[in-house]
């Protein structure tokens, strides 16, 4: 037999990938953004220092990866500052999507009303001779409104509508605008209450040095049961004060009626 070629070695190595490394203006130009900012997120501590060869700075895919995830939260409206929180909470090996879901539960939305647009001059002519600018100030010092050019956008369509009601009822537009700071202070103090309850019986017991992804996972199944909780007993406890109150001034105005009808030969009781 005739013997057999032998085999060149390198013929069994598979070809690697090579690892993708990039300058600091290729890193810029993968992830879109400027240079400036790369640099200011490495003095914030967002993003790792780069492989050094030389002078030269090399990045590797999991900066771009990294960039991309700051982006994202970015666009979801946190800080810079919770970013880095969030970014360390991930380096002490939790699941971000563990954390990510924690805090959209706790950022979501509470209210679902839905903004309305309009000029300056519509917005004047719903309320005729009230509308100055002291009361515009006023609106938007409230967060009631927001002005871009000659376009007034209101928070809420249905907020608008019940003050409208009231103004043409003969409620000035000035006392509606008083009535509603001090009810944001009052609803700011209910707020408080809540958030206090929660992070010192649900929250404040959890072992933050020991936090696990189960953990989480639990905390954010629990403050979504405990949402709808909050909404009811305020609407609810609201109504029941309500009912009290109107009750009260509706026994009041018929006892004045009542006195102004008497008989003035019939005694009083």
């Amino acid at each position: 037999m005739r013997d057999e070629p032998a085999r060149d070695a390198a013929a069994d190595v598979r070809p690697t990938e090579a690892v993708r490394e990039y300058r600091i203006s290729e890193l810029a130009q993968a992830a879109d953004v400027p240079v400036r900012t790369l640099r200011y997120y490495q003095e914030r501590k967002l993003l790792p220092p780069p492989r050094r060869e030389g002078r030269i700075g090399l990045y590797s895919e999991d900066h771009l990866a990294r960039l991309r995830v700051i982006g994202n939260l970015l666009e979801r409206g946190h800080t810079l500052e919770g970013i880095r929180e969030l970014l360390s909470a991930w380096e002490q090996g939790h699941d971000v999507a563990a954390v990510l879901g924690l805090e959209k539960t706790v950022t979501a939305p509470w209210s679902r009303e839905t903004p309305v647009t309009m000029s300056l001059t519509e917005l004047a002519e719903l309320f005729p001779g009230e509308v100055d600018p002291g009361a515009v100030e006023q609106a938007v010092a409230l967060g009631h409104i927001e002005i871009h050019g000659d376009q007034v956008t209101h928070w809420s369509r249905r907020q608008l509508e019940a003050t409208v009601a009231l103004v043409r009822a003969g409620v000035p537009l000035s006392e509606v605008l008083a009535t509603s700071r001090r009810l944001q202070r009052s609803v700011d103090e209910l707020a408080d209450m809540f958030v206090e309850m929660i992070m010192k019986h649900v929250v404040g017991p959890l072992d933050t040095t020991e936090l696990a992804d189960r953990d989480l996972t639990d905390l954010t199944d629990t403050l979504a049961r405990l949402r709808p909780g909050a909404e009811v007993a305020v609407e609810a406890g609201f109504a029941r004060a309500m009912e009290r109150r109107v009750r009260q001034e509706i026994d009041r105005v018929f006892g004045r009626l009542a006195t102004t009808h008497r008989d003035p030969g019939e005694p009083q009781a």
